[in-house]
């Protein structure tokens, strides 16, 4: 079947790939922290685990791309979900039996650092599956379909979690990993092996120096991007994945299974907002323009404010559960539409045999703050008390300042990008 071709059967196992790999990830990533934060009710704890195990990715998302563009891809998908099948298995067989802190750190920042190294392979494998008129589509394909695992994977997982505890969502997600990587074997993502010479660190040093030096001088507005990108998950981000279980299961009042559970139903509702973006930007894909990315990312902001809000004036629990779930959902819409919209830019402005090293170092800047974020919220809700709204408002007025600041270079992405567009 031509590469041409909308949609072909290669695609579609790597989308399906992704639905059942993501789904095991999701409910390890939503039960993992949520098991240490009811063991240790520590949010500093929580925050600084979570931040230690992205630094891993962050320094594999560079070699995961100089694989990419070394060695087959679907190989490459193939080990490392079989690889996270054994670590998971390791962590069951473990856990109980040793100090839950050094082995949830170890394993958290294993389990980062293997998708440090698969989704390089995966976003690199779009623009060689599907024509350059098509890859908007199937980038928000492959997000959308991310999306949904991510929305039922803490739905789920938080229905079992309260049920059942750690061990069955353990199995779940061992099963998960191994059916994945059986299914990757039968895909076929062409290929040609580049010949090398030299030591393999002097090669992959020679790779990264090539992609920074792409980004930073052929470039430049890619670097200037990823820095806005990364504005938002430090501010942005962030402050969700740590303010929200440490509101739910610490200042909000709920009993322990019953904040368990609201909390896997609010990751669902953040989910359906990532759903609706990847729906957004298939529909939008051919209206969207790079010039409407700072309302975006006002609008990323706008929910976060009026949580803000809420928890400073609001006293029902329920009603502020709502809106912080809901808000955050909304606020992963936007930013998914933005998320799809940079991707699509960046693979379009890049020679397809850079794309791999590119896309990884473009992705290791935006998640350098990530872990910093994390960090700095897990401490600031540990020592803030009450106060809890000011993250929100300060995080999103920064951020509309950001919007403001950078909208130039938004406006004069949409040349280079028609430009390329023409040129294929």
């Amino acid at each position: 079947m031509s590469k041409q071709t909308k949609f072909n059967q290669d695609f579609i196992l790597v989308a399906i790939g992704q639905i059942i790999s993501v789904f095991g990830n999701q409910i390890l990533r939503y039960a993992l922290p949520l098991y240490l934060l009811n063991q240790t009710g520590s949010s500093a704890l929580f925050g600084t685990i979570l931040a230690v195990s992205f630094i891993p990715m962050i320094l594999l998302f560079p070699i995961g791309g100089i694989l990419a563009d070394r060695i087959n891809k679907r190989n490459i998908m193939v080990v490392l979900d079989f690889s996270t099948a054994l670590l998971i298995s390791l962590f069951y067989l473990l856990v109980g039996k040793m100090d839950i802190i050094p082995l949830m750190a170890i394993t958290m920042m294993l389990l980062y650092g293997i998708q440090g190294a698969y989704q390089p392979a995966v976003k690199a494998s779009v623009p060689i599956l599907v024509g350059s008129e098509h890859i908007m589509k199937a980038n928000s394909i492959v997000d959308m379909i991310n999306s949904v695992a991510s929305m039922a994977g803490p739905v789920i997982g938080g229905l079992l979690f309260s049920a059942f505890g750690l061990s069955l969502i353990l199995v779940l997600s061992i099963g998960c990993f191994f059916a994945s990587a059986v299914m990757e074997i039968y895909i076929h993502i062409p290929f040609e092996k580049k010949k090398t010479s030299g030591n393999i660190f002097i090669i992959g040093l020679g790779d990264l120096k090539e992609s920074f030096h792409f980004m930073f001088k052929k470039q430049p507005v890619l670097w200037k991007i990823s820095l806005v990108f990364a504005a938002t998950n430090l501010l942005l981000t962030s402050l969700i994945l740590i303010g929200l279980p440490v509101l739910i299961t610490q200042h909000l009042d709920f009993n322990e299974d019953t904040a368990n559970l609201l909390y896997g139903y609010s990751q669902g509702i953040i989910a359906a907002g990532a759903v609706l973006g990847g729906l957004l930007a298939g529909v939008m894909s051919n209206k969207l323009k790079a010039k409407s990315s700072p309302l975006l990312l006002i609008g990323c902001s706008l929910p976060i404010l009026i949580g803000g809000i809420a928890l400073q004036t609001l006293s029902n629990q329920v009603a502020i559960y709502f809106i912080l779930s809901v808000g955050s959902g909304l606020l992963l819409t936007l930013h998914t539409l933005f998320q799809i919209q940079m991707m699509t830019v960046l693979q379009l402005l890049t020679p397809k045999d850079l794309i791999g090293k590119v896309v990884s170092v473009f992705i290791c800047v935006v998640m350098c703050t990530s872990p910093l974020g994390q960090f700095i919220y897990g401490f600031v809700f540990d020592k803030i008390g009450s106060a809890v709204y000011l993250p929100f408002y300060a995080a999103a007025l920064i951020m509309i300042g950001v919007s403001i600041f950078t909208r130039h270079i938004f406006y004069g992405i949409n040349y280079l990008v028609e430009k390329q567009t023409m040129k294929r």
